[in-house]
Protein backbone atom coordinates (compact mmCIF):
# COMPACT_ATOMS: atom_id res chain seq x y z
CA UNK A 1 0.00 0.00 0.00
CA UNK A 2 3.04 2.66 0.58
CA UNK A 3 4.36 2.25 -2.67
CA UNK A 4 0.78 2.51 -4.33
CA UNK A 5 0.30 5.91 -2.06
CA UNK A 6 4.55 7.05 -3.44
CA UNK A 7 2.56 6.14 -7.12
CA UNK A 8 -0.50 7.87 -6.43
CA UNK A 9 1.34 10.94 -4.91
CA UNK A 10 3.98 10.95 -8.34
CA UNK A 11 0.25 10.97 -10.74
CA UNK A 12 -1.07 13.36 -8.79
CA UNK A 13 2.31 15.75 -8.94
CA UNK A 14 2.30 15.08 -13.22
CA UNK A 15 -0.82 15.56 -13.24
CA UNK A 16 -0.50 19.20 -11.56
CA UNK A 17 2.25 19.77 -13.17
CA UNK A 18 0.57 19.20 -16.37
CA UNK A 19 -2.04 21.41 -16.29
CA UNK A 20 0.15 24.20 -14.57
CA UNK A 21 2.13 23.93 -17.73
CA UNK A 22 -0.73 23.90 -19.96
CA UNK A 23 -2.60 27.06 -18.32
CA UNK A 24 0.60 28.75 -18.73
CA UNK A 25 0.73 28.07 -22.55
CA UNK A 26 -2.52 29.20 -22.62
CA UNK A 27 -3.10 31.74 -20.17
CA UNK A 28 0.02 33.55 -20.10
CA UNK A 29 1.85 35.84 -18.91
CA UNK A 30 0.51 34.57 -15.83
CA UNK A 31 1.21 34.77 -12.02
CA UNK A 32 1.33 31.74 -9.78
CA UNK A 33 -1.15 33.10 -7.64
CA UNK A 34 -3.49 33.30 -10.49
CA UNK A 35 -2.47 29.57 -11.54
CA UNK A 36 -3.54 28.54 -7.77
CA UNK A 37 -6.84 30.05 -7.83
CA UNK A 38 -7.46 29.49 -11.69
CA UNK A 39 -6.95 25.79 -11.11
CA UNK A 40 -7.90 24.79 -7.75
CA UNK A 41 -4.40 23.88 -6.73
CA UNK A 42 -2.16 24.82 -3.48
CA UNK A 43 0.14 27.54 -3.76
CA UNK A 44 2.85 25.00 -2.93
CA UNK A 45 1.90 22.81 -5.12
CA UNK A 46 1.96 25.82 -8.16
CA UNK A 47 5.17 26.93 -6.81
CA UNK A 48 7.11 23.84 -6.80
CA UNK A 49 5.55 22.58 -9.91
CA UNK A 50 6.51 26.15 -11.16
CA UNK A 51 9.98 25.65 -10.20
CA UNK A 52 10.71 22.26 -12.17
CA UNK A 53 9.49 23.59 -15.06
CA UNK A 54 12.14 27.15 -15.14
CA UNK A 55 14.45 24.55 -14.38
CA UNK A 56 13.63 22.43 -17.39
CA UNK A 57 13.50 25.47 -19.86
CA UNK A 58 9.27 25.28 -20.40
CA UNK A 59 8.81 28.29 -18.47
CA UNK A 60 10.34 31.74 -17.82
CA UNK A 61 9.58 34.53 -16.23
CA UNK A 62 9.23 37.85 -17.33
CA UNK A 63 8.73 40.44 -14.82
CA UNK A 64 6.60 41.84 -12.57
CA UNK A 65 3.27 42.34 -13.41
CA UNK A 66 0.15 44.79 -11.75
CA UNK A 67 -0.60 44.73 -8.16
CA UNK A 68 -3.58 45.39 -6.64
CA UNK A 69 -1.96 46.00 -3.20
CA UNK A 70 1.46 45.13 -2.12
CA UNK A 71 4.32 43.02 -3.97
CA UNK A 72 3.96 43.10 -7.90
CA UNK A 73 3.39 39.14 -8.62
CA UNK A 74 6.16 37.86 -11.16
CA UNK A 75 4.70 36.70 -14.74
CA UNK A 76 5.48 33.58 -16.29
CA UNK A 77 5.65 32.33 -19.95
CA UNK A 78 5.43 29.37 -22.18
CA UNK A 79 8.85 28.89 -24.02
CA UNK A 80 8.08 27.06 -27.12
CA UNK A 81 11.31 27.48 -28.75
CA UNK A 82 13.31 26.01 -25.58
CA UNK A 83 12.37 22.22 -26.62
CA UNK A 84 11.69 20.38 -29.80
CA UNK A 85 9.48 17.15 -30.96
CA UNK A 86 10.58 14.81 -34.04
CA UNK A 87 7.77 14.59 -36.51
CA UNK A 88 7.59 11.98 -38.83
CA UNK A 89 4.61 11.97 -41.27
CA UNK A 90 4.63 8.60 -43.56
CA UNK A 91 2.04 9.11 -46.52
CA UNK A 92 1.50 6.10 -49.58
CA UNK A 93 3.47 7.68 -51.28
CA UNK A 94 6.27 9.64 -49.57
CA UNK A 95 7.93 10.57 -45.99
CA UNK A 96 7.94 13.96 -44.21
CA UNK A 97 10.33 14.45 -41.39
CA UNK A 98 10.30 18.02 -39.48
CA UNK A 99 11.95 19.31 -36.39
CA UNK A 100 8.98 21.13 -34.28
CA UNK A 101 8.50 23.93 -31.76
CA UNK A 102 6.19 23.20 -28.93
CA UNK A 103 3.33 25.12 -30.76
CA UNK A 104 3.51 22.71 -33.81
CA UNK A 105 5.47 25.66 -35.49
CA UNK A 106 7.93 23.89 -38.45
CA UNK A 107 11.91 24.84 -37.81
CA UNK A 108 13.16 22.47 -40.36
CA UNK A 109 12.10 20.00 -42.26
CA UNK A 110 12.61 17.44 -45.27
CA UNK A 111 10.64 15.20 -47.82
CA UNK A 112 11.39 11.45 -49.36
CA UNK A 113 9.93 9.99 -51.79
CA UNK A 114 8.81 6.39 -51.39
CA UNK A 115 8.85 4.14 -54.35
CA UNK A 116 8.38 0.48 -54.38
CA UNK A 117 9.37 0.25 -50.77
CA UNK A 118 7.26 -2.26 -48.77
CA UNK A 119 6.74 -3.95 -45.75
CA UNK A 120 9.64 -3.94 -42.89
CA UNK A 121 11.62 -2.04 -45.40
CA UNK A 122 9.32 1.21 -44.65
CA UNK A 123 11.16 0.95 -41.07
CA UNK A 124 14.38 0.28 -42.41
CA UNK A 125 13.95 3.58 -45.08
CA UNK A 126 12.74 5.68 -42.34
CA UNK A 127 15.39 4.66 -39.88
CA UNK A 128 17.91 5.73 -42.74
CA UNK A 129 16.59 8.73 -43.41
CA UNK A 130 15.87 9.66 -39.23
CA UNK A 131 19.45 8.73 -38.75
CA UNK A 132 20.56 12.04 -41.10
CA UNK A 133 18.12 13.90 -40.09
CA UNK A 134 19.16 13.78 -36.63
CA UNK A 135 22.77 14.52 -37.27
CA UNK A 136 21.79 17.26 -39.42
CA UNK A 137 19.25 18.55 -36.54
CA UNK A 138 21.89 18.42 -34.30
CA UNK A 139 19.83 19.22 -31.21
CA UNK A 140 19.05 16.18 -29.81
CA UNK A 141 19.53 17.23 -26.24
CA UNK A 142 16.53 19.41 -26.36
CA UNK A 143 14.26 16.82 -28.62
CA UNK A 144 11.32 15.28 -26.28
CA UNK A 145 10.95 12.77 -28.63
CA UNK A 146 9.41 11.26 -32.16
CA UNK A 147 5.99 11.31 -33.03
CA UNK A 148 5.28 9.32 -35.90
CA UNK A 149 2.03 8.62 -37.86
CA UNK A 150 1.00 6.36 -40.77
CA UNK A 151 -2.14 5.60 -43.04
CA UNK A 152 -3.94 1.94 -42.26
CA UNK A 153 -4.96 0.49 -39.32
CA UNK A 154 -2.61 1.32 -36.54
CA UNK A 155 -2.44 0.46 -33.02
CA UNK A 156 -1.26 3.56 -31.30
CA UNK A 157 -1.16 2.09 -27.67
CA UNK A 158 1.14 -0.71 -28.48
CA UNK A 159 2.87 1.39 -31.02
CA UNK A 160 1.86 -0.90 -34.04
CA UNK A 161 1.01 -0.52 -37.53
CA UNK A 162 -0.91 -3.61 -37.78
CA UNK A 163 -2.33 -3.36 -41.66
CA UNK A 164 -1.26 -1.36 -44.09
CA UNK A 165 -2.34 -2.19 -47.87
CA UNK A 166 -0.53 -0.10 -50.25
CA UNK A 167 2.69 -0.11 -48.20
CA UNK A 168 2.74 -3.81 -47.37
CA UNK A 169 3.03 -3.59 -43.77
CA UNK A 170 1.76 -5.79 -41.35
CA UNK A 171 2.54 -5.92 -37.34
CA UNK A 172 5.30 -3.52 -37.76
CA UNK A 173 6.17 -2.76 -34.14
CA UNK A 174 8.04 0.66 -35.28
CA UNK A 175 7.53 2.27 -31.26
CA UNK A 176 9.42 -0.37 -30.14
CA UNK A 177 12.26 -0.14 -32.96
CA UNK A 178 12.77 3.47 -32.95
CA UNK A 179 12.72 3.86 -29.22
CA UNK A 180 15.52 1.29 -28.98
CA UNK A 181 17.15 3.18 -31.50
CA UNK A 182 17.30 6.46 -30.35
CA UNK A 183 16.75 5.90 -27.03
CA UNK A 184 13.68 8.71 -26.64
CA UNK A 185 10.00 8.51 -26.15
CA UNK A 186 7.80 7.43 -29.55
CA UNK A 187 4.46 7.64 -30.22
CA UNK A 188 2.45 6.29 -33.05
CA UNK A 189 -1.12 7.17 -34.58
CA UNK A 190 -2.80 6.65 -37.68
CA UNK A 191 -2.28 9.95 -39.92
CA UNK A 192 -5.77 11.21 -40.01
CA UNK A 193 -6.39 10.61 -36.10
CA UNK A 194 -3.70 12.93 -36.17
CA UNK A 195 -5.11 15.75 -38.35
CA UNK A 196 -8.30 15.48 -37.04
CA UNK A 197 -6.57 16.40 -33.07
CA UNK A 198 -4.47 19.01 -35.17
CA UNK A 199 -7.94 20.64 -36.54
CA UNK A 200 -8.73 20.72 -33.24
CA UNK A 201 -6.15 22.11 -31.13
CA UNK A 202 -4.06 24.39 -34.13
CA UNK A 203 -6.64 25.08 -36.43
CA UNK A 204 -10.07 26.59 -36.69
CA UNK A 205 -12.37 23.80 -36.17
CA UNK A 206 -12.70 23.65 -32.29
CA UNK A 207 -15.75 21.29 -32.21
CA UNK A 208 -16.23 17.98 -29.64
CA UNK A 209 -17.69 16.20 -32.48
CA UNK A 210 -15.36 16.63 -35.40
CA UNK A 211 -14.74 14.49 -38.49
CA UNK A 212 -11.54 15.33 -41.25
CA UNK A 213 -11.25 13.66 -44.54
CA UNK A 214 -8.79 13.22 -46.37
CA UNK A 215 -8.10 12.60 -50.15
CA UNK A 216 -4.91 11.95 -51.34
CA UNK A 217 -3.41 9.11 -53.01
CA UNK A 218 -5.16 7.32 -50.38
CA UNK A 219 -8.85 8.21 -48.62
CA UNK A 220 -9.23 8.10 -44.95
CA UNK A 221 -10.72 10.09 -41.72
CA UNK A 222 -10.38 11.10 -38.64
CA UNK A 223 -13.31 10.60 -36.28
CA UNK A 224 -13.90 12.88 -32.70
CA UNK A 225 -16.75 12.08 -31.19
CA UNK A 226 -17.40 14.03 -27.74
CA UNK A 227 -14.16 15.05 -27.42
CA UNK A 228 -12.28 11.36 -28.01
CA UNK A 229 -10.81 10.01 -30.53
CA UNK A 230 -12.58 6.99 -32.63
CA UNK A 231 -9.96 3.85 -32.74
CA UNK A 232 -12.00 1.28 -32.58
CA UNK A 233 -11.08 -2.10 -31.52
CA UNK A 234 -7.57 -2.55 -33.89
CA UNK A 235 -7.44 0.88 -34.41
CA UNK A 236 -9.13 0.47 -37.75
CA UNK A 237 -12.07 2.78 -37.27
CA UNK A 238 -12.50 5.55 -39.75
CA UNK A 239 -11.32 3.58 -42.91
CA UNK A 240 -13.24 5.80 -44.82
CA UNK A 241 -12.13 4.59 -48.31
CA UNK A 242 -12.60 1.09 -47.41
CA UNK A 243 -16.37 1.75 -47.40
CA UNK A 244 -18.01 0.02 -50.37
CA UNK A 245 -20.08 1.98 -52.77
CA UNK A 246 -20.17 -0.37 -56.25
CA UNK A 247 -20.14 -3.95 -55.56
CA UNK A 248 -20.14 -4.40 -58.72
CA UNK A 249 -17.04 -2.88 -59.06
CA UNK A 250 -13.30 -2.79 -58.88
CA UNK A 251 -10.74 -5.01 -56.67
CA UNK A 252 -9.12 -3.11 -54.26
CA UNK A 253 -5.85 -3.62 -52.76
CA UNK A 254 -7.63 -4.68 -49.38
CA UNK A 255 -9.31 -7.42 -51.24
CA UNK A 256 -13.01 -5.73 -50.81
CA UNK A 257 -14.50 -4.70 -54.41
CA UNK A 258 -15.72 -0.68 -54.98
CA UNK A 259 -14.34 0.58 -52.07
CA UNK A 260 -14.66 4.58 -52.21
CA UNK A 261 -10.70 4.79 -52.88
CA UNK A 262 -10.79 3.09 -56.08
CA UNK A 263 -13.33 5.80 -57.41
CA UNK A 264 -12.31 9.30 -55.98
CA UNK A 265 -8.55 9.07 -54.66
CA UNK A 266 -5.80 10.40 -56.36
CA UNK A 267 -4.76 7.51 -58.03
CA UNK A 268 -8.55 7.27 -59.45
CA UNK A 269 -8.41 10.58 -60.99
CA UNK A 270 -4.98 10.34 -62.37
CA UNK A 271 -6.12 7.14 -63.93
CA UNK A 272 -9.30 9.30 -65.53
CA UNK A 273 -7.08 12.21 -66.50
CA UNK A 274 -4.63 9.80 -68.40
CA UNK A 275 -7.63 7.61 -70.27
CA UNK A 276 -8.72 11.12 -71.86
CA UNK A 277 -5.93 12.06 -72.72
CA UNK A 278 -4.99 9.40 -74.55
CA UNK A 279 -8.35 9.13 -75.95
CA UNK A 280 -7.56 12.87 -77.72
CA UNK A 281 -9.91 14.56 -75.43
CA UNK A 282 -8.90 18.57 -75.21
CA UNK A 283 -8.20 19.47 -71.69
CA UNK A 284 -5.89 22.54 -70.24
CA UNK A 285 -4.56 20.01 -68.32
CA UNK A 286 -2.20 19.27 -71.54
CA UNK A 287 -1.44 22.97 -71.59
CA UNK A 288 -0.55 23.04 -68.42
CA UNK A 289 1.71 20.24 -68.14
CA UNK A 290 3.31 21.22 -71.76
CA UNK A 291 2.11 17.41 -72.48
CA UNK A 292 4.37 15.93 -70.06
CA UNK A 293 2.21 13.24 -68.21
CA UNK A 294 4.95 12.65 -65.32
CA UNK A 295 4.11 16.74 -64.50
CA UNK A 296 0.16 16.05 -63.63
CA UNK A 297 -0.55 16.55 -60.14
CA UNK A 298 -3.06 17.20 -57.81
CA UNK A 299 -2.13 21.03 -58.23
CA UNK A 300 -2.53 20.97 -61.91
CA UNK A 301 -6.21 19.12 -61.81
CA UNK A 302 -7.36 21.73 -59.00
CA UNK A 303 -6.01 24.54 -61.74
CA UNK A 304 -8.21 22.98 -64.51
CA UNK A 305 -10.47 23.38 -62.31
CA UNK A 306 -10.40 26.58 -61.07
CA UNK A 307 -9.87 27.71 -64.73
CA UNK A 308 -13.61 25.65 -65.55
CA UNK A 309 -12.31 23.04 -67.91
CA UNK A 310 -13.93 20.85 -68.64
CA UNK A 311 -12.03 17.23 -68.30
CA UNK A 312 -11.81 18.71 -64.53
CA UNK A 313 -15.38 19.61 -64.11
CA UNK A 314 -16.99 16.30 -65.24
CA UNK A 315 -14.54 14.40 -62.78
CA UNK A 316 -15.01 16.79 -60.37
CA UNK A 317 -18.63 16.11 -60.34
CA UNK A 318 -18.28 12.17 -60.57
CA UNK A 319 -16.05 12.49 -57.20
CA UNK A 320 -18.48 15.06 -55.79
CA UNK A 321 -21.16 12.52 -56.19
CA UNK A 322 -19.16 9.80 -54.79
CA UNK A 323 -17.81 11.70 -51.42
CA UNK A 324 -21.03 13.35 -51.10
CA UNK A 325 -22.96 10.17 -50.60
CA UNK A 326 -20.74 8.67 -48.75
CA UNK A 327 -20.38 11.92 -46.23
CA UNK A 328 -23.85 11.80 -45.97
CA UNK A 329 -23.64 8.18 -44.08
CA UNK A 330 -21.02 9.82 -41.95
CA UNK A 331 -23.45 12.30 -40.76
CA UNK A 332 -26.25 10.56 -40.52
CA UNK A 333 -24.17 8.00 -38.58
CA UNK A 334 -22.39 10.65 -36.49
CA UNK A 335 -24.00 13.62 -36.50
CA UNK A 336 -20.97 16.01 -36.62
CA UNK A 337 -20.91 19.37 -35.47
CA UNK A 338 -17.91 20.00 -38.33
CA UNK A 339 -16.54 17.98 -41.57
CA UNK A 340 -13.49 19.36 -42.69
CA UNK A 341 -12.14 18.32 -46.20
CA UNK A 342 -8.22 18.14 -46.28
CA UNK A 343 -5.65 16.16 -48.08
CA UNK A 344 -4.05 17.06 -51.54
CA UNK A 345 -7.43 16.94 -53.39
CA UNK A 346 -9.84 18.52 -51.15
CA UNK A 347 -6.89 21.38 -49.90
CA UNK A 348 -8.06 24.80 -51.73
CA UNK A 349 -10.76 23.20 -53.67
CA UNK A 350 -13.54 25.05 -53.87
CA UNK A 351 -15.24 23.65 -56.52
CA UNK A 352 -15.02 20.41 -54.71
CA UNK A 353 -16.72 21.60 -51.53
CA UNK A 354 -19.04 23.52 -52.88
CA UNK A 355 -20.71 20.31 -54.80
CA UNK A 356 -20.04 17.98 -52.29
CA UNK A 357 -22.36 20.46 -50.17
CA UNK A 358 -25.19 20.88 -52.72
CA UNK A 359 -25.38 16.79 -52.20
CA UNK A 360 -25.26 17.58 -48.51
CA UNK A 361 -28.47 20.04 -48.67
CA UNK A 362 -30.01 17.87 -50.60
CA UNK A 363 -29.66 14.26 -49.25
CA UNK A 364 -28.55 14.52 -45.73
CA UNK A 365 -31.20 14.33 -42.93
CA UNK A 366 -32.60 17.94 -42.07
CA UNK A 367 -32.45 18.09 -38.40
CA UNK A 368 -28.44 16.65 -38.68
CA UNK A 369 -27.07 18.70 -41.70
CA UNK A 370 -28.94 21.86 -39.21
CA UNK A 371 -25.83 24.10 -38.04
CA UNK A 372 -23.51 21.85 -39.42
CA UNK A 373 -20.21 23.35 -40.09
CA UNK A 374 -18.45 22.03 -43.55
CA UNK A 375 -15.24 23.47 -44.85
CA UNK A 376 -11.57 23.33 -46.02
CA UNK A 377 -8.75 22.22 -44.05
CA UNK A 378 -7.07 25.44 -42.46
CA UNK A 379 -4.11 23.51 -41.63
CA UNK A 380 -2.07 23.98 -44.91
CA UNK A 381 0.45 22.20 -46.75
CA UNK A 382 1.80 20.62 -43.42
CA UNK A 383 -1.10 19.22 -41.95
CA UNK A 384 0.40 16.02 -41.50
CA UNK A 385 3.23 17.13 -39.79
CA UNK A 386 1.50 19.45 -37.79
CA UNK A 387 -0.72 16.04 -36.84
CA UNK A 388 2.13 13.94 -35.76
CA UNK A 389 3.25 16.88 -33.28
CA UNK A 390 -0.55 17.11 -32.01
CA UNK A 391 -0.38 13.86 -30.97
CA UNK A 392 2.83 14.17 -28.80
CA UNK A 393 1.82 17.87 -27.69
CA UNK A 394 -1.61 16.71 -26.44
CA UNK A 395 0.07 14.09 -24.33
CA UNK A 396 2.45 16.50 -23.22
CA UNK A 397 0.37 19.53 -22.08
CA UNK A 398 -2.66 16.72 -20.67
CA UNK A 399 -4.74 19.28 -22.76
CA UNK A 400 -8.74 18.36 -22.98
CA UNK A 401 -9.51 18.64 -26.29
CA UNK A 402 -11.90 21.32 -25.74
CA UNK A 403 -9.75 23.65 -23.90
CA UNK A 404 -8.90 26.96 -26.30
Amino acid sequence: MTNMRKGDHRLIQELNRSKVLNHIRREGPISRIALAKQNGISPSTVASAVQELIKEGYVSEIGPGRSSGGRKPILLRFNPDHHHLIAVAITNSRMLLARMNLEARVLAKAEYPISGVKGEAVAEFLVEHLDRFLTEDGVQSTCIGISVTVPGIVQSDEGIVLYNTKLGMNRVPLKRMLESRYGMKVWLENDMNSVVLAERQFGKYAYANLIYISIGDGLGSGILINETLLHGKHGGAGEFGHTSVNRGGVRCECGNVGCLDSYISWMAVYSRILTALTSGRTTQINELTGGDYTRIVPEVYKEALRRGDRLALDINEEVADHLGAAIVNLINMFNPEALVLGGEMGRDNEALLEKVRLYINKHAMPILREDLVFGLTSLGEDDKLIGAAAVLLQDLFGFSLMES
